[in-house]
């Protein structure tokens, strides 16, 4: 019995359905159904490809004119899918349960990774202000985890740093006590700088190739959230308060040293960042190693334009206020940045 690719073909008393038992004949005892070809209404299959594709099947089952009816059999259930191609069927595994179950498991995983990396930038603090909880947190304490060195190391390359943008190196001389804010800044300073709280206070000075200039830089660490950083921030902007010559920091001044003069006469020139990715102002302020008394002191994004012409500008003390603290910008941001991501 002839069957059709996943059926089979089935008639009254195993004969075929197209043709009639009787003393008639086939012929004589033979009715058009709509289905067949011939008929009125009977559908035509297109030409070319599919044409002959038909043709093809009718000539299996014995020709168009003795088409049998086919009944479809039941679903395949079998692990196994048949893919043909060329006349070739050739037989490949259909996914199972548990290969269904692996493929799930890993839309599962990757979307666990994705996840995991968003959950690792908000850690670490690069997904704006809501992400930056744990890093900030962490930073917050530097001030007592971390050895001096790294937070103030004793040379520090300054590429570019200088007037025309020559390079700079400053040489560490001094590391004061780590202490509070009190004796550190002015009153207006200290003031202005209230509404964060001073945590504590870290300080450094250091001196030029030259040993002509001295800077001392300060890390305070507040006890405050970044939202208050960022209020401080934009109140320093608005104000101008970073500007203010009775609002400098004041310098540290080392016995023994080339700093050992470096009093608030010999502030020449400073700078004040309030940041608000870690709860840390940094700050540093410039002045001549040799002692003398500046009467013109100038902020060090004034001193450091080209055309100032104040003494702190032509020694290049802007330049060296800003490029010292930005430095020490820079390797405070990298310590928090490892803290954060090291494991609690």
């Amino acid at each position: 019995m002839p069957t059709g690719a996943g059926g089979s073909v089935s008639g009254a008393k195993g004969e075929p359905r197209g043709s009639l038992s009787g003393d008639g004949g086939a012929e004589a005892g033979r009715r058009l159904r709509p289905g067949d070809p011939g008929h009125p209404g009977a559908w035509q299959p297109p030409s070319g490809a599919s044409r002959r594709s038909v043709d093809a099947i009718d000539d299996a089952l014995g020709g168009s004119s003795g088409r049998p009816y086919v009944t479809f059999a039941e679903p395949d259930t079998s692990p196994w899918t048949s893919a043909e191609s060329d006349g070739d069927v050739r037989r490949r595994p259909r996914p199972t349960g548990a290969r269904a179950a692996a493929m799930a498991a890993c839309v599962v995983l990757g979307v666990g990774l994705i996840g995991g990396a968003a959950a690792g930038s908000w850690l670490t603090g690069d997904s704006g202000p809501d992400g930056t909880r744990v890093g900030f947190a962490a930073a917050g304490a530097l001030w007592h985890g971390v050895p001096v060195d790294e937070l103030f190391p004793p040379t520090v390359q300054g590429e570019g740093a200088g007037p025309g943008s020559t390079d700079r190196t400053w040489t560490r001389v001094a590391v004061a006590p780590d202490s509070g804010c009190a004796d550190a800044f002015d009153p207006l300073l200290r003031q202005a700088l209230a509404p964060v709280g001073c945590l504590r206070l870290l300080r450094a000075t250091y001196t030029d190739a030259t040993r002509s200039n001295v800077t001392t830089v300060g890390l305070m660490f507040t006890k405050a959230d970044a939202t208050a950083m960022a209020t401080l921030k934009a109140h320093f902007a608005r104000d101008g308060l970073d500007r203010r010559t009775d609002l400098m920091p004041r310098p540290y001044a080392a016995k023994g040293t080339v700093a050992a003069g470096f009093g608030d006469a010999q502030r020449a020139s400073w700078t004040i960042s309030v940041l608000t990715d870690v709860p840390v102002v940094v700050y540093a302020v410039s002045g001549f190693a040799d002692g003398r008394t500046v009467t013109e002191p100038q902020p060090a994004a004034d001193a450091m334009q080209a055309d100032a012409t104040t003494a702190a500008a032509q020694a290049g003390l802007g330049h060296e206020a800003q490029g010292l603290a930005d430095r020490i910008e820079r390797g405070l941001r990298k310590t928090a940045a490892s803290a954060s991501e090291q494991p609690s």
